[in-house]
């Protein structure tokens, strides 16, 4: 064999070890405090028009009675803060065509 198909071969074998181990670093399960899934989402929007419902208007207090309430699972909603609420809000609004708070 010339140098050139054993070159070929050793690069060919490269790439597939490469693509192997790439594979293996992609998570291919959900993780178990996934707050990005559908039903996450849909719960965080729940306590949040339950909060607007209320009479509350203002994010910050908004926010506050979200994370105060009975069904906010601290456990699987660990990074939401204040400003995942104001994406959540924002994103609410635009699928609803709302410009403020006061008209949800």
């Amino acid at each position: 064999m010339s140098i050139e198909i054993i070159m070929m071969i050793a690069f060919i074998l490269a790439c597939v070890l490469m693509m192997w181990k790439l594979y293996s670093f992609m998570p291919t399960k959900p993780l178990e405090d996934d707050d990005q899934n559908e039903k996450s989402i849909e719960q965080l929007e729940l306590l949040m028009l339950k909060a607007i419902k209320s009479g509350i208007k203002e994010k910050k207090d908004i926010f506050n009675f979200i994370i105060s309430d009975k069904n906010f699972d601290k456990k699987h909603f660990w990074r939401f803060n204040e400003n995942r609420l104001n994406q959540l809000l924002n994103t609410y609004m635009l699928k609803n065509k709302i410009s403020k708070i006061e008209d949800i």
